[in-house]
């Protein structure tokens, strides 16, 4: 039986190596988590232009307001009475995407497949919405990855936001110091802090991890897998995998707890925990307890 899997899997990669073609252009490659977020204005522009390449844009209700022609709106998005701003930057909303009214938008936006952004919501470019996020309050040059929340006013700039994440009302973070120094962040790899050779860095949120209201994240804030934070006062700038607390103090989060949480926030989008998903929170659960 194993010989026979390793064969199958050697199949599919003579058969990825036939599709395969020379690529001569220049690459970008992320390094570090910040660069998610810094390089994501020129690659917002690639693939964009990779997109919308020979195709016609949807139209826009009328009740909108246009500035510029680098607005790109898949079938079935839903718009009214928003401003977009795409002059300097290009915009593009995915299927079934969602702008709800009073929204102001400064490019680059990519919005996902049936992402929202919420009333009132400002955003300015260049920022990700990973397909069925929902997002409100004030956001700038932010990445956040599918199924994860910011439905309140609040703010959130420099950010990465993992998958399944889920941020309180009226939660905050610094992205610029008072002294103006450049930012160091928490490096797993080095086990320490590393300097990140920026000025602007403000959140880095891994998957599964939530917060409650009013919520204040310091400046270059690491937040590990499948963690909660809520309470007053500003917590530390690294809070590892797995923690339950916030400024006053952590606690190891429950592996059970997590799962049940996970479950929960998944069910209401109509998808279920799968067998390899339990196995990774299993596997990074082991890996923080270390």
């Amino acid at each position: 039986m194993l010989a026979d899997h390793a064969e199958a899997r050697d199949d599919d990669a003579q058969a990825w190596l036939k599709r395969a073609r020379e690529f001569s252009g220049a690459c970008v490659g992320v390094e570090k988590p910040w660069d998610i977020f810094r390089y994501n204005g020129e690659e917002l522009q690639r693939d964009y232009d990779l997109l919308t390449r020979g195709r016609t844009s949807a139209a826009l209700d009328p009740s909108n307001t246009v500035l510029g022609e680098h607005i790109f709106v898949e079938e079935g998005v839903e718009a009214q009475a928003a401003t977009f701003n795409a002059q300097e930057a290009p915009i593009y909303l995915g299927h079934h995407s969602k702008v709800l009214e009073g929204s102001l938008i400064k490019g680059g936006l990519a919005m996902g497949a049936h992402a929202v952004l919420k009333m009132g919501a400002k955003i300015y470019g260049p920022t990700t919405l990973g397909p069925y996020c929902k997002v409100g309050g004030e956001v700038n040059n932010s990445v956040f990855h599918s199924y994860s929340n910011k439905g309140h006013d609040g703010f959130l700039g420099n950010a990465v936001i993992g998958q399944w994440c889920n941020l309180g009302a009226d939660t905050n973070n610094s992205n610029l110091k008072n002294n103006y120094d450049e930012v160091k962040v928490w490096s797993y790899a080095r086990k320490g802090f590393a300097r990140t050779g920026l000025q602007f860095c403000g959140l880095l949120m891994g998957d599964h991890s939530k917060c409650g209201i009013n919520t204040m994240f310091n400046t270059g804030t690491v937040v590990g897998f499948s963690a909660n934070i809520f309470g007053a006062g500003f917590p530390r700038t690294f809070i590892p995998s797995f923690s339950w607390g916030g400024a006053a103090g952590f606690s190891a989060y429950r592996l059970d707890k997590a799962l049940d949480t996970a479950q929960r926030m998944m069910a209401r989008r109509e998808l279920a925990l799968s067998e390899a998903d339990r196995r990774i929170f299993e596997h990074i659960f082991h890996q923080a307890s270390v």
